[in-house]
C-alpha cells in the first residue's frame, strides 16, 4: 500500500514512516522539510497522489488560541487533496481524554480536527493516544521556579512515542475504523509523583512541590487523560523507558 504521511519526519511521523517501509509498504513522508506546507497547501496535491492511505501528524506550532486555526486549515487542505486523489482511508492521531478538557484551547483544536475528520466523506481512523514518555522534560521546564518544579497531581498514563507509531502504523494498514481506538502505557501515576520519579532518575538538583494550580495539566478534571476500558495497552513501563 501506499502512504502520505504529513508530519512525516517529526518524533511520531517518522517511526510511523520506517514501521511501514519496514513492513514492505511504501510510506512517503512530508513536511515543512519536504517542500510541503498544510497550511497555504502548497505540495499538498502532488503528496497525496496515488496515496492510499493519508496519515495527518501534523501538529499546532503553539498550545494557545492559534491552534484551532491550524487544525482547520491544514485538515481542510489536506482532506480535500485526498478527496481529489481518491485515497481510501485518512488516519490522525489525537489525545486520550480530548474532549473532557474544554478549559485548554489546543484541546479544544484536537477535538476540531476530530470533527472535521468526521464529517468527511472520507472513512477514517482516529488513534488517542496518552501523553508521551519523551515529553515529560518538557511538562518539568513548563512550570519549574528556580529550584522547584510545581506539578499538580492529575493521573497520568505516559506512553513511548515508539508505541504510539506503531500503533499508527498498524491502524493505518487496516480497514478504517470510522471510529476511535485509545492507546496508553501500562501505568497510572500521579503528575507530581512522575515528576519526582524522572528527577530521582536524572537529578539536577530540582525537586518537585505539589501544587495541583500549576501548569495545563491543573484544568484536567479528574481520570480524564486516562485510558478507558477497551484501550490498548503499551508494554513499556516507566521507569524501564528511563533506564
Amino acid at each position: 500500500m501506499k502512504f502520505a504521511v504529513f508530519g512525516g519526519t517529526g518524533l511520531i511521523g517518522s517511526q510511523v514512516v520506517k514501521r511501514l517501509n519496514g513492513d514492505g509498504h511504501e510510506a512517503v513522508p512530508h513536511s515543512m522539510s519536504t517542500g510541503v506546507d498544510v497550511i497555504t497547501g502548497q505540495g499538498v496535491e502532488e503528496a497525496v497522489a496515488d496515496a492510499e492511505v493519508v496519515v495527518n501528524l501534523t501538529n499546532s506550532p503553539t498550545f494557545d488560541d492559534a491552534s484551532p486555526p491550524f487544525f482547520r486549515t491544514s485538515m481542510d487542505n489536506i482532506l480535500g487533496a485526498a478527496r481529489k486523489a481518491g485515497a481510501g482511508h485518512a488516519v490522525i492521531l489525537s489525545i486520550v481524554g480530548v474532549d473532557k478538557v474544554p478549559e485548554l484551547d489546543y484541546y479544544r483544536a484536537k477535538l476540531l480536527q476530530e470533527d472535521i475528520l468526521k464529517d468527511g466523506s472520507i472513512p477514517y481512523s482516529i488513534v488517542r493516544a496518552t501523553q508521551f514518555m519523551e515529553f515529560m522534560d518538557a511538562v518539568l521546564s513548563w512550570t519549574t521556579e528556580g529550584d522547584a518544579v510545581r506539578l499538580p497531581s492529575t493521573p497520568i498514563q505516559p506512553i513511548a512515542a515508539r508505541e504510539v507509531a506503531d500503533t499508527v502504523a498498524d491502524v493505518a494498514a487496516g480497514t478504517p475504523l470510522n471510529g476511535t481506538v485509545e492507546v496508553g502505557g501500562p501505568d497510572v501515576f500521579p503528575l507530581d509523583e512522575l515528576g519526582r520519579i524522572t528527577l530521582e532518575a536524572r537529578p539536577d538538583g530540582r525537586t518537585v512541590v505539589t501544587d495541583d494550580t500549576a501548569g495545563m495539566f491543573a484544568a484536567v478534571p479528574g481520570d480524564a487523560l486516562v485510558t478507558k476500558a477497551g484501550a490498548l495497552i503499551a508494554p513499556t513501563h516507566y521507569r524501564d523507558w528511563l533506564s
